[in-house]
């Protein structure tokens, strides 16, 4: 594309497609007026291939501490553990620095593992076969802990809340505080209890809970 005077021409610019048409002046015949077009072909076009670009994710984790009044002094650390914390990755890595963090810290921390799929946080001996765990780790017994190990069939145990020696402990029956929220949330209504459960039961517990659901009306 040039720009143009009575005196020179300047080039400004040489476009993709170039489109050149020269008239003549307004008198000449229009038989005379001679129109050369040249246009570029277009280009071919490859089909792409359609894949997955990785995006960030927040994922909000929750807990419960339990707070001194008036110090605000953080005496006990609850954690419910999240299928983020029992995989590798960013969120077990996190999760791994807090709890570090707690040890080393005069907090009390108690631990529950109601997922059977994942892998544990460290606890030795870490051979202990259980569906779920209850890990209640005091500040002053470090690094010893009591944990309250259970399977499928048996009930939620209710554990101590550690707290300061001035304070009594108050025993926590997480088994009544879930069905609490399973009876308010209707659950009964919103689970497809026709699915089996992920990872999959033991054959044993398996039949027990085909059986369970069906005497419910479930399935």
């Amino acid at each position: 594309m040039y720009e143009t005077t009575r005196e020179s021409s300047t080039l400004i610019g040489i476009p993709d497609d170039l489109v050149v048409q020269n008239y003549q002046r307004a008198n000449t015949p229009t038989s005379n007026i001679q129109t050369d077009v040249a246009v570029a072909a277009p280009p071919v076009l490859t089909q792409p291939i359609t894949v997955n670009v990785p995006i960030s994710e927040t994922i909000k984790q929750g807990y419960l501490e339990v707070k001194s009044i008036g110090t605000e002094e953080v005496i006990a650390a609850i954690e419910l553990l999240s299928p983020v914390n029992k995989k590798a990755g960013k969120g077990r890595e996190q999760y791994e620095y807090k709890r570090e963090t707690i040890l080393d810290s005069s907090t009390h921390l108690v631990e529950i593992y109601l997922l059977r799929k994942g892998q544990r946080m460290a606890i030795s001996p870490d051979g202990i076969k259980s569906d779920y765990l209850i890990l209640v780790c005091r500040c002053d017994r470090r690094p010893l802990a009591d944990l309250y190990a259970f399977n499928l069939r048996e009930a939620i145990p209710a554990f101590p809340l550690p707290l300061r020696p001035e304070y009594s402990e108050p025993v926590l029956n997480l088994k009544t505080v879930i069905d609490d929220i399973y009876d308010q949330g209707y659950y009964d209504d919103i689970l497809d209890y026709s699915q089996d459960p992920v990872p999959a039961l033991s054959e044993t517990d398996a039949v027990w809970a085909e059986k369970l659901l069906r005497d419910l009306g479930l399935r």
